[in-house]
């Protein structure tokens, strides 16, 4: 028999995960506790199945508080109605000026990816839907008698003719019908499938993709990603809706003055409640975000607002269910059952909490881990006395060297989602990755950031310059991952001219691709220009990537007042200040490459997998020994529990942690950190 308290005090906090991300990233599953937020629910389903019905497009405003849980709230109704709707998970855009595109990218992005319980993706689930519609509507209308389903197994010319007419007689206006409805067709092709899905979202193809496609130019301006977006309502008229959900917004693109630029979103939202129909627009955003800048949109554009649905504060009865969702795997283990689904817990301590009876969701989290935690503390240290915790709001929570523990436990668990979802670089495109690379920058206080770098071209988002130190001559990046090697020529282009109007300039090209060949003016001009002193090509590794990717999401968590550090909520000064105390960023090859910091050897798996190891002691204070194995052997796959083992040795040989038992068997010891004198 295991005593609860026993497997409270060897267990992981489960209260660590407060933090809720784009719905179709793989995360631990949670608990959902169906009272909370029903209300905003139960509306949210009657204004899409109004979508279903009539297929106009409406638009929901989400207001809520920082941690009442909107993000969390998105994923529940692609859960719950991702079987009649398709669901799009649209991140802040860095850009005003590519909003389209930026659109368009994250539409296709989600739609590619797998419901629960489905074989096939959304997006081709989609295209069923369409040519199901299509036959249906067909006999009714009586425009042809062949089974529309049957054109797919057609020779591809076939296929476009015969849609191209049935929507010419309908009055339906398709933008380059021939090209869309050829990459319709391609998308059933498993071959031509990932080419199909790439030019879908906008990326600038190579010559020869284009040519496999039977396409002769990519998505490569603002009015054609708005037209191609325009044609998945066209074309589904009457198929099931597609939800388009904007998250996030304290990251969107700034004006001038330093404000969100909320009304070019709104502007949007307008064109595509105009001329769009079968979608429901969900854009969720912070309540003070909104009082603040409601007065500057235009009244029109608030009149395509058909719902505002708030997100209220949970009472008590809705937090003891909270609690006991995430306490319930602890409680299944022991035996005999605690009395109370919250213990160690109580309703008193909630109400000396929280005396007005309500609070939020995260609170709650927060809440539940420090109590566990001075409970374990309290468990350790010989149960004396009666255990009262201490969690007044305002209370000293982290120490520094607890905080600066949580938060390399924090990017390692956010890095290693990140390496499983991002597997190429060209999942970004060039601005995306110049904005991550200018918010690390930043960040690292580094002289001289300014973007743009080029001016008067089309690429000038693709660019940024910087300096190493304020008297040292400037730096100038431009990086490009675009296949199109017209593209490619015309960026080298704009590095010659950046030259030529600085002559103290060094540009550093960033890119992976391929750089051409002889025959090719854009790899005449690269190497014209790059090929040696001082100007230089950098071949970014996609691990340099990844952290520039798991910054930029603990950065949008900041701004949104999302981000979680063990008990403190950090908001983006705090998050940069701990990004410089950590030197967390050192490990970045591309930082590196760039200058920013010296190159190191990077230290092998199992050197990270000990700090790994300490930290995890250090933010759970206790432990059980195979606990800790079990985790470490999660984030670090390829290292087997022998080579843990002899990890813990060399921690405790180092006096930074030790084995309260070390007498008892491997498997029941509990291991602490050793105690400062």
């Amino acid at each position: 028999m295991t005593s609860i308290d026993e497997i409270i005090l060897r267990s992981i906090n489960p209260f660590g995960n407060v933090r809720s991300v784009n719905f179709w990233n793989k995360q631990q599953p949670e608990p959902t506790i169906d009272s909370i937020h029903q209300e905003a629910i139960t509306k949210i389903e009657t204004t899409l199945d109004q979508v279903v019905q009539d297929h106009q497009t409406r638009t929901i405003i989400l207001d809520g508080e920082a941690g009442c849980g909107k993000t969390y709230l998105l994923g529940r109704l692609k859960k719950k109605f991702n079987h009649k709707a398709f669901f799009v998970y649209i991140p802040p855009f860095p850009e005003t000026d590519r909003i389209w595109r930026h659109i368009l990218r994250c539409t296709v992005d989600s739609l590619v990816q797998v419901p629960e319980g489905q074989k096939d993706s959304q997006l081709l689930l989609w295209v069923e839907n369409v040519l199901t519609s299509i036959k249906e509507r067909s006999v009714k209308d009586r425009i042809f008698k062949d089974d529309v389903l049957d054109l797919l197994r057609n020779e591809r010319g076939k296929f476009i003719n015969k849609l191209r007419d049935i929507y010419k007689k309908a009055g339906i206006s398709i933008y380059n019908a021939d090209v869309f409805f050829g990459v319709l067709h391609d998308l059933t092709n498993t071959e031509l499938y990932p080419l199909a899905c790439e030019w879908l979202r906008g990326d600038d193809l190579s010559e020869d993709s284009l040519k496999t496609l039977g396409i002769k130019k990519s998505i490569d301006t603002e009015e054609s990603a708005t037209e191609n977006l325009r044609n998945f309502s066209r074309i589904a008229g009457d198929t099931q809706p597609i939800v388009l959900c904007f998250d996030q917004l304290e990251s969107i693109a700034l004006l001038p003055d330093g404000r969100q630029n909320l009304q070019a979103l709104f502007n949007v939202n307008t064109i595509i409640s105009g001329q769009n129909s079968n979608l429901l627009i969900i854009i969720s955003i912070a309540t003070d975000t909104w009082k603040q800048n409601k007065s500057r949109i235009n009244e029109s554009h608030k009149d395509r607002i058909d719902e505002k649905i708030d997100l209220k504060s949970i009472d008590l009865k809705q937090a003891e269910s909270l609690l006991s969702s995430r306490l319930c795997s602890l409680h299944h283990q022991a035996h005999p059952q605690p009395s109370s689904p919250i213990y160690p817990l109580t309703r008193q301590y909630l109400e000396e909490e929280f005396p007005g009876g309500k609070t939020k969701p995260r609170e709650i989290i927060i809440f539940g881990k420090d109590v566990i935690q001075q409970y374990k503390q309290w468990l350790a240290g010989g149960r004396k006395g009666e255990f009262k915790p201490d969690l007044k709001c305002g209370g000293k929570r982290d120490d520094s060297s607890e905080l600066i523990a949580d938060f390399k436990l924090k990017w390692r668990d956010e890095f290693n989602k990140v390496q499983y979802q991002i597997t190429k670089i060209r999942h970004f495109s060039a601005p995306d990755l110049i904005k991550m690379l200018q918010e690390a920058l930043e960040t690292l206080q580094v002289e001289g950031v300014k973007y743009p770098l080029f001016t008067g071209t089309k690429y000038a988002s693709y660019s940024l310059e910087y300096k190493l130190s304020d008297k040292s001559r400037p730096l100038g990046v431009v990086w490009t991952e675009d296949g199109n090697m017209t593209t490619f020529f015309h960026v080298m282009e704009a590095c010659k001219k950046a030259a030529k109007k600085d002559s103290t300039l060094t540009l550093y090209l960033i890119r992976a691709e391929v750089l051409g060949n002889t025959k090719n003016q854009g790899y005449q001009s690269y190497t014209a220009f790059f090929t040696g002193s001082p100007h230089r090509h950098i071949t970014p590794h996609i691990n340099s990537v990844h952290y520039l990717v798991t910054y930029h999401n603990l950065v949008k968590d900041a701004r949104e007042g999302d981000l979680v550090i063990g008990s403190k909520n950090l908001n983006f000064k705090s998050l940069q200040e701990l990004i410089r105390e950590s030197n967390i960023l050192e490990g970045c090859s591309l930082l590196q490459d760039l200058g920013i910091f010296k190159k190191i050897i990077p230290p092998p798996e199992l050197t990270e997998c000990k700090d790994y190891l300490f930290n995890l002691v250090t933010t759970h204070h206790f432990l059980g020994r195979q606990t800790l194995i079990d985790n470490a052997i999660s984030s670090f796959p390829t290292v087997n529990e022998d080579q843990i083992n002899v990890l813990i040795k060399q921690l405790c040989e180092e006096n930074k942690i030790q084995i309260l038992d070390p007498k008892a068997k491997p498997k029941s010891q509990l291991i602490c950190l050793v105690p400062h004198k």
